[in-house]
């Protein structure tokens, strides 16, 4: 009778977390404890539930989970970010990673901004955008290429 509780109270919690995720983590443990739930009911030992427990979910787990993957949208947005990648932009608050501050503008946005090689930049320089990390810049201090043209 212990074990058919334990095995309803982890079947709960395994349902309560899956209903409050949508995530298809715990839907699998569910099932499991749903086993082991029938085997505490027939009288099983708890060896033998908890060995049901791991066997159903394992299987449910690794046979499922690959064939639902496929079905499920991946919700990740391209933003472009890439072809800003080598521009250029203004520093309009000194750059200094010590003190944590630094922003630039980047196509009439504003923008957190790091310097890649830990140089203070000043506001006003312009700089090359070395790489883009959630809302950061990484720039460096943009050096004009002057053109050998006579």
């Amino acid at each position: 009778m212990q074990y058919m509780i334990l095995w309803g109270i982890v079947f709960a919690v395994m349902v309560i977390a899956e209903l409050a995720t949508f995530q298809l983590v715990s839907i699998w443990f569910a099932a499991g404890a749903a086993a082991s739930f029938i085997a505490a009911m027939c009288g099983l030992g708890m060896g033998f539930q908890l060995f049901m427990f791991i066997v159903v979910s394992v299987l449910l787990l690794s046979v499922t989970r690959p064939i639902l993957k496929k079905f499920t949208a991946n919700n990740i947005q391209p933003t472009n970010t890439e072809l800003d990648i080598g521009k250029t932009a203004t520093v309009i608050e000194d750059i200094n990673n010590v003190s944590c501050t630094g922003r630039a503008r980047l196509n009439g946005v504003d923008w957190n901004a790091v310097s890649s090689d830990d140089t203070v930049i000043k506001a006003g320089s312009v700089v090359k955008i070395n790489d883009i990390k959630g809302t950061k810049l990484y720039v460096s201090l943009y050096i004009e290429e002057k053109s050998s043209v006579k």
